[in-house]
């Protein structure tokens, strides 16, 4: 494709992602700002699911033949179940395993640019084929040559190569959904709670890190340094010899598919088993490391059996199996969510509330987040995260589906209403982090249809709040010292106070007091002269009409104060 053909196709690109994004706005103004004003809000609620529906499957379409971010921004809305609708999320699912592949002789030819040499030369064997396809890039199977595998240890690797073209197609899609942003600014729900362009800057962020292949093998390498002496947790190694920026060559640890429960059962392994460990370790990320896997769907996590001979027909009572049966092995380090101090420190004490069922609680770590606003009255919050820890609190996901759905409903529709009116906003730092927490409690309820978020949380909290308990007393014993070296020197202070004012050296300087006075003093008058000025013009200009002569005094007159309170004090201000 030649420049002029190249910049003809990005343009056509931005407008119609603009084209789109367009309508879907027109039509959300018409239907949830015009006709509820019209009283016709029964037809925005009828007309609501059909329409969400058709707005997935126009994004879904639009997203597969684009591809790119497009594919990312759709697996992040199917990845939003708590936010967004099932119409939207069940339309989406699956969206990554419809990208094309890219043909062979393209991908051959990128990756011999990067890497220097000929596919043959750099690889005794490499598959054309590949084993997966995603928006940005595609993997391959190959086979170290001789004398990389003896330098390595190494032989059977995967090849991650980039997409021709793809950050061209990034930096048009990031400017449409930077556009996009700026539309969303101006609505003032969104306004409110989701700082848009920030949003789409952090988005621009992650993008850009993950087309860069070095950087994820560095993501690689310190996620292996993170969980280097746990046996739960595995990586692939890093051929650094064969990996560029566009090109990535690591070890084939390709194994059971964490969701693949069949497989997991006929190799003895007990998928509510998988579920704990899986979010143990997600928990372990965020809360010891601060380092995050955010994109830990099916495809990035395989468990791999450590048992030497696992049995041939699973066994009948999984209780007793141990921990030490399998590992989950970690793949595609590109898109990492990294915790600041201050968003870890908040995330601690929501556990903590969580756990314990503490809705005053809940709502100051809500706040300390930067989800919801300190100016928020979170009195009705607060009665309500108590009626909701009392109904579904510590409930699984097989105990929460044998709930009334109308006691649901009935709930959800109160319990909506309030948070809408809330001033809640989407700190940053926290696109990635939704992500991951979505995808993990996705796959462990589909692990384990009985798994509790309470059962795997408390234990965490536990520690948590005895280590909370630990800095707590140390800041006690702190401010204990400083109290008593300040009660200590009290007394003396005191006495050396009471001889200065026997002696009569001790003075107050009041003059700044006083200068500060005069000035208010000062400010007051003119502020009634200005007062005093547009009474007198506003009656001048309504007696004109009837009274020209005295209407026309007035004006006149009206001058005087507003000289007054424009020039008062000019040239006698003295130090302040």
């Amino acid at each position: 494709m030649t420049d002029a053909a190249a910049r003809g196709a990005h343009r056509a690109r931005y407008r119609r992602i603009l084209s789109f994004a367009g309508r879907e706005f027109l039509k959300i103004w018409w239907f949830e700002l015009v006709l509820p004003r019209l009283g016709m809000s029964r037809v925005a609620e009828r007309t609501r699911g059909p329409r969400m529906q058709t707005f997935a499957r126009r994004f879904h379409t639009l997203a597969v033949e684009l591809g790119g971010l497009m594919i990312k921004v759709g697996q992040f809305m199917s990845s939003r179940l708590d936010v967004l609708p099932p119409e939207i999320t069940k339309e989406l699912e699956g969206l990554q395993d419809e990208v094309p592949a890219v043909p062979t002789p393209a991908i051959r030819a990128l990756a011999e640019a990067e890497l220097g040499i000929p596919l043959e030369r750099a690889y005794a064997w490499f598959d054309d084929t590949p084993v997966a396809a995603a928006s940005l890039g595609q993997v391959h199977r190959a086979r170290l040559s001789a004398l990389d595998a003896a330098d390595t240890g190494l032989e059977d690797v995967v090849v991650k190569v980039q997409r021709p073209g793809i950050d061209e197609i990034v930096a048009v899609d990031l400017a449409a959904l930077r556009r996009v942003a700026r539309w969303l600014t101006r609505v003032r729900l969104v306004a409110d709670r989701v700082d848009a362009p920030a949003l789409v800057e952090e988005f621009a962020e992650t993008s850009r890190e993950e087309i860069d292949y070095l950087h994820e093998a560095a993501s690689a390498e310190r996620f292996r340094e993170n969980f280097a002496d746990d046996p739960r947790v595995g990586m692939p190694e890093i051929v650094w010899e064969r990996s560029t920026r566009r090109v990535l060559t690591l070890s084939d640890v390709t194994a059971i598919k964490i969701n693949d429960t069949d497989a997991l059962r006929a190799a003895g392994i007990d998928p509510a088993q998988v579920a704990e460990v899986f979010a143990e370790v997600m928990f372990d990320q965020v809360f010891t490391h601060s380092f995050v896997h955010a994109d830990p769907h099916p495809g990035n996590i395989f468990v791999t059996p450590t048992s030497p001979t696992p049995p041939t027909t699973p066994p009948a009572d999984t209780t007793d199996a141990t921990p030490g049966g399998f590992r989950l092995t970690f793949i595609d380090f590109g898109m990492m969510a990294e915790i600041p101090a201050s968003l870890r420190d908040g995330l601690r004490t929501l556990l903590i509330a969580v756990t314990g069922r503490d809705s005053r609680g809940l709502v100051a770590a809500a706040q300390e987040i930067g989800v919801l606003l300190p100016s928020a009255d979170t009195r009705e919050l607060e009665r309500a995260l108590t009626a909701l820890f009392a109904r579904f609190g510590g409930m699984g996901f097989a105990e929460l589906s044998k709930v009334d759905p109308r006691e649901f409903r009935d709930f959800a529709e109160e319990f909506g209403d309030m948070v809408r009116s809330l001033p809640l906003q989407l700190p940053e730092n926290m696109l990635l982090l939704i992500r991951a927490v979505s995808l993990t409690s996705g796959m462990c309820s589909s692990l384990d249809p009985a798994f509790n978020v309470w059962d795997a949380a408390e234990p965490y909290a536990g520690r948590l709040l005895r280590d909370e308990s630990g800095n707590i007393v140390q800041a006690f014993a702190s401010q204990a010292m400083d109290t008593m070296n300040t009660t200590w020197r009290l007394p003396k202070r005191i006495d050396d106070i009471i001889t200065r004012v026997d002696d009569g050296t001790v003075s107050f300087d009041t003059s700044r007091l006083e200068r500060r006075l005069d000035r208010l003093e000062g400010i007051a008058r003119r502020i009634a002269s200005g007062v005093l000025f547009a009474a007198m013009l506003i009656g001048g200009a309504l007696l004109v009409p009837a009274m020209p002569p005295l209407g026309i005094t007035l004006i006149c007159v009206s001058a005087l104060p507003l000289l007054h309170s424009l020039f008062a004090g000019v040239g006698r201000r003295g130090p302040r």
